[in-house]
């Protein structure tokens, strides 16, 4: 692909904009813009602020050459929760980036430059307008299988390119990030709240640590992956690592099923998209037997519906106490009670989140 066509990215969850508010953090963006070569010794580029993000400060900056997004890691998570985090994940993300663009270079940024000093790195700007966020799609009623299947199918892709690959395998060998922002963060913090599915989350944390089969994004939710005219775009791989593909699964497809609360008039259209994505996903599977994987899967997305409620990130959108323990009640039950097929699953949420 040459380099006009491929993908321009940022960092987003929502197109909201405002000026860089902090002097302080203006000079150290463009310190870094400079270090990375992508401004001139003396210019000042103008910086706004790109909202929605918890885990990073991310800015567009309108340089001399055009628009570029800086991304820098922050050490404390923007949550109400104290939530910390290494910020050496940056790098990892930039290095999942290079990764799965050897194999599917339309469906990752454009990485334009890194500055380990500050922890940031650039890319480039993808307008909103040609770009959207697949969250704010699947908000607004714009609720497409079609691009529910090809998520799944670029996603089991980049998968299945670094299965079984002992050099990636080598080079993502340090959870720390993941362990920091997904096992702790989801699975132990919903343990503490919740002492009868205490022991499958703590088995879940156990399991998930210990398979490393190929390589992991962290967070494949809607909220960082925007739909492009080529296709899916994926944004934000704070936490990957060498570990279980199942967990990039079922992290998206536990947002399929919370939409159905959000917005219940869409709810056959997300369940439609749950069955397109397994159904694209399953089909791209090689690297093991596919009912293994599912049966994972499985357990995870139970853990990750209830870490939604109950972990130190919780979804925004669901604030009513009473789908809060529905969800609670949902997921405590296929903890304790497991299932070993996604269809499964999806069914029994489509009884429950009809009442």
């Amino acid at each position: 692909m040459e380099m006009r066509d491929r993908p321009d990215a940022q960092s987003r969850d929502s197109v909201a904009q405002k000026p860089a508010e902090r002097a302080d953090d203006g000079v150290e963006f463009v310190a870094s813009l400079k270090r990375m070569g992508l401004v001139d010794a003396h210019e000042l580029p103008q910086l706004t602020e790109l909202e929605g993000g918890v885990s990073s400060r991310i800015v567009r900056a309108d340089t001399a050459r055009g628009p570029v997004c800086v991304k820098r890691a922050l050490p404390r998570l923007k949550v109400a929760a104290a939530w910390f985090a290494p910020v050496e994940r940056n790098a990892a993300e930039v290095a999942w980036i290079r990764v799965a663009a050897q194999t599917a270079p339309a469906a990752v940024p454009q990485i334009l430059g890194e500055d380990p000093l500050a922890r940031a790195f650039a890319m480039h700007y993808l307008p909103p307008e040609t770009y959207p966020v697949w969250k704010q799609q699947l908000r607004d009623g714009c609720v497409r299988t079609d691009t529910a299947a090809a998520v799944a199918a670029t996603l089991v892709h980049i998968q299945a390119a670094t299965a079984g690959r002992a050099d990636i395998a080598h080079r993502f060998a340090d959870d720390t990030a993941f362990r920091a922002l997904r096992l702790s963060a989801y699975f132990a913090a919903a343990a503490e709240t919740n002492p009868d599915c205490a022991p499958a989350l703590l088995a879940l944390i156990e399991t998930t640590a210990a398979t490393r089969l190929a390589l992991v994004h962290g967070d494949v939710s809607p909220k960082n992956i925007l739909v492009g005219p080529a296709g899916p775009v994926l944004l934000d791989a704070e936490c990957a690592w060498y570990g279980d593909p199942a967990f990039d699964a079922a992290f998206c497809l536990t947002h399929l099923l919370l939409k159905c609360l959000w917005r219940p008039a869409h709810r056959a259209d997300y369940l439609a998209c749950f069955d397109t994505f397994v159904a694209s996903y399953v089909a791209g599977v090689a690297w093991e037997p596919p009912a293994a994987l599912e049966a994972r899967a499985c357990r995870l997305l139970a853990g990750m519906l209830l870490a939604r409620v109950d972990g130190k990130s919780p979804v925004e959108y669901l604030t009513d106490e009473a789908q809060r323990a529905r969800v609670r009640t949902f997921a405590c039950g296929l903890l304790v009670d497991p299932v070993g097929r996604l269809g499964a699953i999806r069914e029994l949420w489509a009884e429950r989140s009809a009442a």
